[in-house]
């Protein structure tokens, strides 16, 4: 059965019922597809009083057009912010709340990362979490301006010069830690320093996590993203020199609060009624002192474009061994009733087709219990295992790599997709390297493979945190890691209800 093809690139659909290849096409000449549920963009931004300023001063930039670089194809020209997405959105956000510079210094600059990252997040936390319960007026969206300092300093490997090293009050380890927080000390400075290692240090993911119990989105960014040229002298890096994608900035952070404000900017045109996919993630849960101990979670994607992210049991789900994360039968059936009820809730009804997207095979067991959890004879289940791969390569004449969406078919069970390749429509192939493929196999139930190569392909275009032409993993699996890093990012995640993508990304 070995055979190349050709997969059409999929198309989006826009407001006025009408669709385009490109994402920036669409919203440029017709609008986002939900633009009646968006008023205008009420955004609160909170950062420092600098912060603040550069994020509005963008804001009033990006009312106007903003001219690409040097390759106009491969990124377009994005027409204004009112003038795309047809709605306003006014420079002056509807609440602020400014960070006092010399306390967050105070912050970074702790010796000990636990307690670094978690005081870190207490000043933008704290403040997000207190307006939130007293102000009449609540943001869309929070938009939260970090200095590049909190980049540098809050995440997992980074460490603090030792000249600008603060000693913390209390110092623990993880060890110590873990006992106070099983059996508290009679001081609270100490159990409070304690509760600071039950959370990643990572500012991004444990900002996210401690946010998910109050429902609140935001959207993280860094000053230097937005103000490039006010840090040229500052940090002498040339090669960050931003001029060429000042208009991709704009794009994705555009689509991304505009979806967080409540409405998709499009969704997959001719999805198959009844479809629903499901990626499949697992997290090391570094909590717990059993290494094999890990959290699963799963992202689910309707055919109308929505998706919901909500975590199943922790379990021993991880060998050292076989380096392999298997779910048992038990907790492989709630996962899936789990899914399949929150899509009744949605729609009133069951998914027709149910397709699981994972990076391993599943197991006998896990594949029982996926069964257990759904009606065989109202929805065709099926289990896709979908990895990068790198042992096979595929060249054309030529000075461009294939042609995005060529598919080499090995069997009726196996084929392997390159999602990046040339792209027509940009006249270019947006990378550098020669493109590897990703290997789609049908290993549980029965589909078609041009159907579920077909379905991969058509998901890497549903990133709205990323306003591409296409990504080169599908969306079930491209926030895998990051989401399984904001589920184990702290305690507080874990009593999270389902709740839509937007509050994770």
């Amino acid at each position: 059965m070995m055979q190349l093809l050709h997969i059409s690139e999929p198309r989006l659909l826009f407001d006025h019922g009408q669709t385009m290849e490109d994402p920036r096409d669409g919203i440029t000449l017709f609008g986002p597809l939900d633009q009646e549920k968006v008023i205008g963009i009420r955004a609160g931004v909170i950062g420092t009083a600098a912060g603040i300023e550069r994020f509005t001063r963008w804001v009033r930039t990006i009312q106007a057009p903003v001219v690409p670089g040097a390759n106009p194809n491969a990124r377009p020209l994005f027409p204004g912010f009112e003038a795309a997405f047809r709605v306003p959105w006014n420079p002056q956000p509807v609440l602020t709340r400014t960070i006092d510079e010399a306390e967050l210094n105070n912050r970074l600059h702790v010796a000990d990362k636990y307690q670094r990252v978690y005081q870190t997040v207490d000043l933008f936390a704290e403040a997000i979490i207190a307006a939130a319960k007293t102000e009449e007026m609540a943001p869309d969206v929070w938009v939260v301006v970090v200095p590049d300092d909190v980049y540098r300093y809050c995440r997992p490997q980074s460490n603090v010069e030792v000249a600008l090293q603060v000693k913390p009050a209390t110092k623990l380890s993880r060890r110590e830690a873990r006992n106070l927080q099983r059996s508290p000390s009679l001081f609270g400075d100490v159990n409070k320093a304690a509760e600071s290692y039950s959370y990643d240090a990572h500012f991004h993911n444990q900002l996210k996590a401690r946010l998910l119990v109050h429902r609140i989105t935001t959207q993280i960014v860094r000053e230097s993203t937005i103000a490039y040229r006010d840090f040229l002298n500052v940090y002498n890096e040339p090669k960050r020199n931003l001029d060429a994608v000042v208009s991709d900035i704009a794009w994705t952070l555009s689509s991304s609060i505009f979806y967080k404000a409540g409405g998709r900017p499009w969704k997959l045109d001719g999805v198959r009624e009844g479809v629903c996919y499901v990626g499949i993630v697992f997290k090391k849960d570094d909590r717990n002192e059993d290494a094999r101990f890990s959290c699963c979670a799963a992202q689910m994607f309707l055919d109308s474009g929505d998706g919901v992210v909500f975590r199943g049991a922790v379990g021993p789900w991880y060998s050292p061994e076989t380096r392999d994360y298997h779910l048992d039968r038990d907790a492989a059936r709630e996962l899936v009733a789990l899914a399949v009820a929150s899509y009744r809730e949605i729609t009133s009804r069951a998914p027709r087709e149910l397709f699981l997207h994972g990076r391993i095979r599943f197991s006998d067991d896990e594949w029982a219990g996926f069964s257990d959890a759904v009606d065989i004879a109202s929805t065709n289940l099926v289990g896709v295992r979908i990895r990068q791969a790198s042992d096979i390569k595929l060249f054309r004449n030529g000075k461009m790599p294939p042609l995005r969406g060529v598919a080499y078919v090995e069997n009726d069970a196996r084929a392997y997709l390159w999602t990046k390749g040339y792209i027509p429509r940009l006249l270019t192939y947006p990378g550098r390297e020669v493109p590897n493929p990703v290997m789609v196999e049908v290993c549980r139930g029965t589909a078609p493979i041009e159907t579920v190569v077909q379905d991969v392909l058509a998901l890497t275009k549903l990133n709205y945190n990323s306003c591409v032409f296409g990504d080169g993993d599908p969306v079930t699996l491209i926030f895998a890691d990051a989401i399984g890093e904001i589920l184990t990012a702290g305690p507080l995640a874990a009593g999270a209800p389902p709740l839509p993508f937007k509050f994770y990304i």
